[in-house]
């Protein structure tokens, strides 16, 4: 059964996008060239892979399956791809490195000494959600990428290297209790006002797991996801907030409390990810070798 690796193409997108509309644009063809191809895949595999209601599109069971089969046949494709353009051997080219919002701070002088180094190579920052940059380095859609692992949490599909391993510290009104103090006890924030990040950042969810362990039901007053807003609001006196060390650096620390939060102690650790079972880029091994070269000094700070 010879099936057309762009009718897979195009039936993939439009089960990921959830629309022939919004699937042509992000291929740039026409809506009717979407349609067409993917009736033609329908027809070379002999079955329904779409149920089609008004705008909205399904999956019928044999469409599951060719939707899955279908994500691992075009990563292939992708790797062998990058294979072939990997002959070049760094004079072009492009990389796209995933990061997590916070980790950015990390990376200006290892961006740099990168493009100094690589200039013919593009270097592309795709920023996203450490969950969902994980699934992707997995899925292989990322051959690298920069994440905050969690305490406990099994990575068996994944290398890791450390980048930056922080300890927490508490970012809260000057008028707090602990203030003037080097550390305060996870405790000792019981009952407080806190402002934290939206859930769907690592620091939050190690938060809420120590939280957990010390049976403290948080008391959150406020939520954001830009950890700036949040030592603003701290100096407002709304409440306390919690960040890793070297973003203290960037903060007015007069007009705030600050302590490293112990009992227990935390830290946040800023890693590299990539698959290992697949084929690694030159530009990729690259863009670790220079990190290691350039942020080496980084991998402990803040450590108590």
């Amino acid at each position: 059964m010879p099936i057309d690796i762009r009718a897979l193409r195009y039936f993939v997108e439009t089960v990921q996008l959830g629309s022939f509309t919004q699937a042509a644009a992000a291929v740039f063809v026409t809506q009717s060239t979407i349609s067409k191809m993917v009736r033609q895949l329908e027809d070379e595999v002999g079955q329904p892979l779409l149920i089609r209601d008004g705008r909205q599109v399904q999956l019928t069971d044999v469409g599951r399956v060719v939707y899955e089969r279908g994500l691992q046949a075009l990563s292939v494709i992708r790797e062998l791809q990058t294979e072939v353009a990997d002959v070049a051997q760094l004079g072009r080219g492009q990389l796209t490195v995933g990061m997590p919002p916070m980790g950015n701070l990390f990376f200006p002088a290892a961006v740099r000494a990168f493009q100094q180094r690589y200039p013919k190579l593009e270097l592309r920052l795709a920023e996203h959600g450490g969950q969902l940059l994980e699934q992707k380095v997995i899925a292989g859609e990322l051959e690298v990428g920069a994440t905050v692992l969690l305490p406990g949490r099994s990575q068996e599909q994944l290398a890791t290297r450390v980048i930056a391993r922080c300890t927490i510290w508490a970012v809260g009104p000057r008028e707090m209790p602990w203030a003037g103090r080097r550390t305060v006890k996870l405790a000792a924030l019981k009952d407080q006002p806190l402002i934290l990040l939206d859930d769907g950042f690592a620091l939050t969810r190690r938060l809420h797991a120590a939280f957990q362990e010390a049976g403290i039901e948080p008391h959150v007053v406020a939520r954001s996801g830009h950890w700036d807003f949040l030592a603003a609001m701290a100096a407002a006196g709304l409440g306390t907030t919690f960040l890793p060390e070297p973003f203290l650096a960037r903060l007015d620390v007069g007009n705030l409390a600050i302590a490293r939060v112990t009992e227990p102690a935390l830290d946040w650790t800023l890693t590299h990810i990539w698959s290992p079972d697949r084929y690694m880029s030159h530009a990729a091994r690259a863009w670790l070798a220079i990190c290691d070269e350039v942020l080496g000094k980084q991998a402990r700070v803040g450590a108590p």
